[in-house]
C-alpha cells in the first residue's frame, strides 16, 4: 500500500526546485561554489564517520584501509571546503571526463544490440560525448559557469518531472 504524498508538500517541493533552478541559472558561479562547499562538508562528515568506524574493524588491515579511506575523505572534503573555487575548476574537468565516458558507453550500448529505443540511446551517447568533450576542450575557462548551469538544468528537469507526474489517488 503506497501512501499518497501531501499535495501541499508536492507543490512546496516543486516551488523550491524551481527557485533553486532559477538561482543556479542566474548565478551559475555562485551556485557552483556553494555546491563545492556543500560537497566538501559532506566529504568531511563521511571522513569523520569512516574514522569513527575504525574501532569496529577486527583485523589490522581493515583498520588501516578504513583509516586511509577516512583520511582521504577528510582531506578531500577540507580541500573543497577551504578552496571552493579550485574545487569548482576540478569538478568541471571531472564532469567533462565522466560525460565523455558515459557517452562512449551509451554509443557502445547502441552498437552492441537491438535496444527498444536504440535511436534515442545513440542520440544520448552522441550528445553526452559532445557536451563532455566541449567541457574538456574549454576547461578551465568554462568552470565559471558550467557546473552551476548543469545543476540548474537538472533542478529544472526535476521540477518539471514532479509537476508532470500524476499523483496516486488517495485511498479512502
Amino acid at each position: 500500500m503506497a501512501l499518497a504524498a501531501s499535495s501541499s508538500l508536492r507543490w512546496l517541493t516543486i516551488a523550491l526546485l524551481l527557485v533553486g533552478a532559477v538561482l543556479c541559472l542566474v548565478l551559475p558561479f555562485a551556485s557552483a561554489t556553494f555546491f563545492s562547499i556543500a560537497l566538501g562538508g559532506v566529504a568531511i562528515v563521511a571522513g569523520i564517520t569512516q574514522l569513527l568506524r575504525i574501532g569496529g574493524e577486527i583485523q589490522t588491515r581493515g583498520k588501516v584501509f578504513r583509516g586511509l579511506s577516512g583520511a582521504l575523505y577528510l582531506l578531500g572534503g577540507l580541500a573543497l571546503y577551504l578552496y571552493p573555487v579550485q574545487g569548482v575548476v576540478s569538478l568541471t574537468l571531472y564532469v567533462g571526463v565522466l560525460m565523455v565516458f558515459e557517452g562512449v558507453m551509451e554509443l557502445a550500448a547502441a552498437a552492441a544490440g537491438a535496444l527498444p529505443a536504440r535511436g534515442m540511446v545513440l542520440l544520448d551517447g552522441l550528445v553526452t560525448t559532445l557536451l563532455g568533450g566541449l567541457l574538456i576542450a574549454e576547461w578551465p575557462a568554462d568552470s565559471l559557469w558550467a557546473i552551476g548551469t548543469l545543476l540548474g538544468i537538472a533542478l529544472l528537469f526535476s521540477a518539471v518531472n514532479l509537476l508532470t507526474t500524476p499523483t496516486a489517488p488517495a485511498e479512502g
